[in-house]
């Protein structure tokens, strides 16, 4: 029987293996106007939010909330062309992420990355565009956190670490469930889910909105609600489903 290093290394060797295989990034990808600096899809509500329009190309961002936005964001990339990874998110929801628009023969998902997910990681960043972390609760040390920044820069893939604790990412996005329309009405069907966001850049001030979510044709679209008076939201702490 082999060690468990033994099996973490055949695990990342067998995800280099696949990593050869993925066309060039950015083969097929929608073309998009430029910005400030090259930045990755997002649903079309987030992007006046977000301080570039968009996630930045070889930067990390560090997300809480509720997970319907990162299937949005990895439906988002993928939809467009792109190539993404979850790691370390076992309850991600595949089938709300294809409703969004995801094409999942473009997501690679390791479930159970073993006793590293961040070397995982680091391995994905090489050939995708976007790499979804779930750290499980583990506060990674500043150390290794300046590394995978680095590998992200050089590489110009994009980091999302969510579940625990990233020192000096360069971009907080935080969602929270604000309320549900269509519980409890006629049929009782979900009509509408509404997100609360905030987003922090390193130099930008905090903003806030409100995003929805609506089925529409087999499909589930996101709009940006109509701005309310401006609140201070609470930080989100755990995934909410």
């Amino acid at each position: 029987m082999g060690s468990a290093g033994e099996a973490q290394r055949e695990r990342l060797a067998e995800l280099r293996r696949r990593m050869a295989a993925v066309p060039a990034r950015g083969a097929g990808a929608t073309l998009r106007r430029p910005l400030r600096r090259e930045t990755l899809p997002v649903p079309s509500a987030l992007v006046e939010l977000l301080p570039e329009g968009g996630l930045p190309k070889g930067s990390v961002v560090a997300y809480a909330g509720a997970s319907s936005l990162l299937a949005g964001l990895l439906a988002a990339v993928t939809g467009t062309g792109g190539h993404a990874a979850a790691v370390g998110l076992p309850r991600l929801g595949l089938l709300a992420a294809a409703e969004m628009g995801a094409e999942l023969e473009r997501l690679a998902v390791v479930p159970d990355p073993g006793s590293d997910p961040v070397e995982v990681a680091a391995v994905l960043l090489d050939g995708l565009d976007l790499v979804v972390l779930g750290l499980g609760g583990v506060s990674v040390p500043p150390s290794r956190t300046r590394v995978l920044a680095a590998r992200a820069r050089s590489k110009g893939s994009t980091l999302i670490v969510t579940g625990g604790a990233w020192s000096g990412p360069s971009l907080r996005i935080e969602a929270r469930v604000a309320g549900y329309d269509g519980v409890g009405r006629g049929c009782g069907r979900l009509r509408t889910m509404r997100l609360d966001v905030r987003v922090h850049g390193r130099s930008s001030p905090p903003r806030t909105g409100t995003l929805e979510l609506s089925p529409r044709d087999d499909r589930v679209e996101w709009t940006a609600a109509q701005p309310n008076t401006p609140q201070q939201l609470t930080p989100v702490r755990e995934v909410a489903s």
